[in-house]
């Protein structure tokens, strides 16, 4: 599940080398990186970084002429957190740097890490606020944070990975409150788990200690009991876990002489807790990459269309197969009502185009046919004429098909036919958004049914039976 944020680095009261440096030396950290090892970067070197952003940020001033002082922007600081377990530190690494060249289109140095300081592994960026040439500078837009967070979960998609729910951004940078309801179980809740676990069977005190051993975990035995979990990094005392877990209370528990109701796993809470059943059963399929029909559907569509699906169905709140047929029908049942009214207006465009042409050859020929009639229909005459004649005839005929009896004045139909051009034009300006919408929730359908299976009927085929005649 990954939390991404995005923070801007100022200048300050200090000078551009120390604004840089602080924050460069952290990501760096060779504690937090492995020795150094988790360290990449994107037309930079990590370690000498600082000084190239400054030498652009400096070619920058020179170029644009403009210094902002304090409140200068010198880069940007983004942090990619993923679910813990899901990656390994070398992935998060990779995952980062991907991150980082498609949020600055490579138009901007970047060095990225991955710490492995947490109970999982996460990545920091800090790429340079100036492009590449010295030219331009990035610009933090409205909702910056929402643009990058999106990225990073259709990336986080396309590798399989989790995504949050909702998530709500609190103030500052506080990643709990950031996961909230969803946050993952901490080593402590973990240890709990592994002492109710332990607890399950009757026995004695070191029938426990020995089922807490055979759990991985290391014991420590002295005024305090304590545990270390599997990959913990240090002990911790039993009395530091609640009533329920003081070495009294565990003697107890183990007598029967307290009783603890039983509760879900913070790991199973984690991963069940606020569903929407959809997005669960799509990440599931994508992270289970098999099923029924999943080989035949991985070869029509790949990773990345079925993250844009997921994607689609976050940002539009469908939660449901249901919701999404239900929205799908809406939207072709507006589409269609909409290309019935461009048709009729179409439709009476052309007729008033059409009686127009008519009407003015009519009132061009009339002459001409007049003198026609009164000339007894003379051949030659009409050789002579036969243009004007046939158009003026053509006009007549069009005139009785449609049962006029007096013709409409031209000043009339010439505002009927503005008026109707008007309404195609305001018709066709909702045409393609509706045409993108309905292709949209019909595609985000059908690979729904495809990725989930759904709707999949066995095809019954019948065995031909074919002849072969060897006559000629």
């Amino acid at each position: 599940m990954a939390t991404t944020w995005i923070k801007s680095l100022h200048r300050g009261g200090g000078t551009i080398a120390a604004a840089l440096g602080l924050r460069t030396e952290y990501v760096l950290d060779s504690e937090k990186t492995d020795g150094g090892e988790l360290v990449d970067s994107y037309e930079c070197d990590p370690y000498t970084a600082q000084s190239e952003f400054l030498f652009s940020k400096r070619l920058y001033e020179q170029t644009i002429g403009r210094n902002q002082g304090k409140r200068d922007v010198l880069a940007y600081h983004v942090r990619m957190s993923f679910k813990p377990g899901e990656v390994t530190a070398e992935q998060a690494l990779a995952l980062g740097r991907e991150l980082g060249l498609r949020w600055t289109k490579g138009r901007h140095q970047f060095i990225v890490a991955a710490h492995t300081n947490t109970n999982n592994p996460h990545t920091h960026i800090i790429y340079n606020a100036v492009n590449l040439d010295g030219t331009k500078k990035f610009r933090n837009f409205k909702h910056s944070s929402v643009a990058l967070r999106r990225l990073s979960d259709l990336i986080c998609l396309e590798n399989g990975l989790s995504i949050v729910e909702n998530p709500k951004l609190s103030k500052g940078w506080n990643r709990a409150e950031y996961l909230g309801k969803n946050k993952a179980p901490t080593v402590r809740d973990r240890l709990r788990d592994l002492i109710d676990q332990a607890l399950s069977d009757e026995g004695n005190f070191d029938s426990f200690i020995a089922a807490m051993m055979g759990l991985g975990c290391e014991v420590k035995q002295g005024k305090h009991l304590a545990f270390k979990i599997p990959g913990g990094g240090k002990f911790i005392r039993c009395n530091s876990l609640g009533d329920d877990y003081t070495e009294a209370a565990i003697l107890e528990r183990l007598s029967g002489r307290r009783v603890v109701a039983p509760k879900a796993s913070p790991v199973e809470e984690f991963e069940t807790r606020n569903k929407p059943n959809l997005h669960i059963d799509i990440q599931a399929k994508l992270a289970e990459g098999k099923g029924a029909g999943f080989e035949h559907w991985a070869s029509l569509f790949n990773l990345k269309q079925s993250a844009k699906t997921m994607m689609f169905l976050k940002e539009n709140g469908i939660g449901s197969c249901e919701e999404l047929v239900e929205k799908s029908d809406a939207a072709c049942a507006e589409y269609d009502e909409l290309m019935d009214k461009i048709k009729r207006t179409e439709k009476k465009i052309a007729h008033i185009s059409e009686l127009q042409k008519h009407i003015g050859a009519y009132g061009k020929t009339r002459e001409i046919y007049k003198q026609y009639l009164a000339s007894g229909r003379d051949s030659d005459f009409y050789e002579k004429h036969r243009a004007d004649i046939m158009h003026h005839q053509a006009a007549k005929k069009h005139f009785d098909k449609l049962g006029l009896k007096k013709l409409p004045p031209m000043a009339a139909m010439k505002q009927e036919y503005a008026k109707l051009l008007a309404e195609k034009k305001m018709l066709y300006g909702n045409y393609k958004e509706l045409k993108e919408k309905r292709m949209t929730l019909l595609t985000a359908k059908g690979n729904i049914e495809r990725i989930l299976g759904l709707n999949q009927k066995p095809q019954n085929r019948r065995p031909q039976n074919r002849t072969i005649s060897h006559e000629r």
